[in-house]
């Protein structure tokens, strides 16, 4: 079933604006309101964006990142070391800062 895209547009900007005004009004930090906007702008753009694919071959210049919940927390930890410094130098970036500190001619 394909569904009409200005159907899903209109979805999404309501979809939007439930999630606004769920922010809006918090009730602190882990509030279920705004966990589920979130879920519903979510579903609300995927829907959005196959329709726009399918029926006008077009697409949306967004993703929805995928979640790994497990893993939220170790991502945080995994590009530094005990003592702050970032794991992800590696030896191009080496390279580049020799280059950059060498004499010209």
């Amino acid at each position: 079933m394909t569904v009409d895209p200005r159907a899903a547009l209109d979805r999404l900007i309501a979809a939007l604006e439930a999630h606004y005004h769920a922010v809006a009004a918090r009730h602190g930090e882990d509030d279920p309101a705004v966990d589920d906007a979130y879920d519903v702008l979510a579903d609300a753009f995927e829907v959005y964006d196959d329709a726009l694919g399918t029926v006008h071959g077009e697409a949306t210049p967004f993703y929805l990142a995928e979640e790994d919940e497990d893993d939220d927390e170790d991502d945080e930890d995994d590009d530094e070391t005990e003592d702050g410094i970032d794991d992800e130098y590696d030896a191009d970036d080496a390279e580049d800062d020799d280059l950059a500190d060498s004499p010209r001619a």
